[in-house]
Formats: C-alpha cells, structure tokens, sequence
C-alpha cells in the first residue's frame, strides 16, 4: 500500500510488523463473511485476475482456488505469505508509480481497503489506472472502510481522533471522501454499469463471531500504534493500553458500528 507526493513513497500509516498478517487476514475474514463472498461484480470465468495492494496474499489465494484455471496476480510493496497457490503470481510495486502490466491485462481487477496508503489527491488518477489494465468488458471492484465508527465512545474517539490526525499527516482521507466517491472515481475513469452498496460490520463481543473478528481488528490495530501514539501525543504506554481498554468497553456498551462502501464496475467493450 502506497502514497506520498513529489516522488511517491510509501504513507502506509501502520506499522509493519509480523502480526500484521494475522491482522489483515482477520479483516479480511470479517468482510467476505459480510458480503457473503469475496466480490460483488458480476465476473464470470475470469482468465486473468489482478489484486491491486494485496497485503497478505488472502484475498488472492482463495481466487485461485475459487479459479484454478485462472492466472491471480497480487501486486504490494511487500511479498504475500509464502505458501502460495501454483496459479498465483506476486509483483512488488508501487501502485502510485503506475501499475506495471500492460493495457487490457485482466478480466477483474480488484482492489481493497487502500485508503490506509494512498492519499486523497492520488485516488482519481489510482482508480484510472485500475480501469486502464482491465480488458474491455472487464470489471473493476473496490472495497473501502469509513474513519470512524458509530456510535464512539470518549477512549473510542480519542484512540480514532490521534489515528485520523497521523493520516492527515501523509495526505490520506480522514474524512470519509474516498468511501463516499468510488462510484464516482470509476465512473470518471470510464467504467459503465457502475453500482456500489455498503455493508455494516458490529464491533465487539455482542455481534457474535463477525463482531469478535473486529474486536480482534480493532484492539490489534491500536495496540500495534501504541509506540506511535506516544511519539506524537507524550501519553505514557499505560495511558494508551488504558485508552484501549477503555475502548473495547465501550464497545460492548454502545455496540457499535463500522460501514464499509463497495463499488464496481466494467469497462465499455
């Protein structure tokens, strides 16, 4: 996942650390189980697949399986999991550096939770890029998060207010822009027959397995910013680990919630 301005680099806000993966594949986990699949748009027999900042490999790896004829390309600054399927492919790039494939490559081209690494006045030209590999009648799907949860508790808020602030500072979207336009960014990058839904994911131990996973997601992804926090905030170790404490009470108090916005989209034949 990738960012920055001038020459690009890379404004991946988290951590890199081997946890990680287990974080990511809980994510994961959590919203295939809430769209019922990995992917809304209509494919069919894709030849060629393309997971555009493909993290752990997750995603991609059940394509392959779900396609075993296909060719699954993951594409990320870092390698995938090193167990990988016979029909997967690992490219390492920088997404914000173009995307090295040729035009036409792919019948689906997917991409997910990226709002974490890309910034804000990248995305129009990023979501063009997507359309510009995939094959004409091909299609392009993208799945983001919103920044904030609902309801937020006074820790849930603080904990979410010092994550937004550290966005800001590599020019991400704090604001919920990008979730809210990926309709619009596919329908300026051309795509035809565009549609976009959202799906609402529970928050804790109330909302039965989905909601532990983002308990589990929630509590990591702070819990691995700690070191972090208390470079820019001066709160101690304890205060933070207080802070997400506290968070995840309020989580089984106020049950909340997190929406995440799915959009796709062909391009023209």
């Amino acid at each position: 996942m990738d960012g920055g301005g001038g020459p690009v680099g890379d404004a991946y806000v988290l951590p890199r650390h081997p946890s990680e993966v287990d974080r990511l594949d809980v994510l994961h986990f959590a919203t295939r189980a809430a769209m019922r699949g990995n992917y809304s748009a209509p494919i069919s027999r894709p030849a060629r697949i393309l997971d555009v900042g493909c993290g752990t490999g997750q995603w991609a790896y059940e394509l392959c399986a779900e396609y075993p004829d296909a060719l699954v390309v993951g594409l990320d600054l870092k390698p995938s999991k090193p167990e990988r399927p016979a029909n997967y492919r690992f490219v390492q790039g920088n997404v914000l550096q173009g995307l090295p494939f040729p035009d036409g490559e792919f019948d689906f081209v997917h991409q997910k939770l990226m709002v974490s690494g890309v910034p804000l006045k990248h995305w129009s030209a990023e979501v063009a890029g997507l359309m510009r590999v995939a094959r004409p009648g091909g299609w392009v799907e993208l799945l983001e998060s919103a920044p904030h949860l609902n309801p937020e508790g006074p820790a849930t808020r603080r904990l979410w207010d010092m994550f937004r602030q550290l966005g800001r500072t590599t020019g991400l979207d704090t604001l919920g822009t990008v979730p809210n336009s990926l309709d619009r960014y596919l329908t300026a990058a051309g795509a035809v027959g565009v549609k976009a839904h959202t799906i609402i994911l529970p928050v804790g131990e109330w909302g039965d397995r989905m909601g532990a996973w983002m308990l589990c997601e929630f509590r990591s992804l702070f819990t691995r910013l700690v070191d972090v926090f208390r470079a820019r905030s001066g709160l101690s170790e304890a205060e933070c680990n207080q802070q997400i404490a506290a968070m995840v009470a309020e989580f089984e108090e106020l049950r909340p919630t997190i929406s995440f916005r799915i959009a796709y989209g062909q391009r023209p034949r």
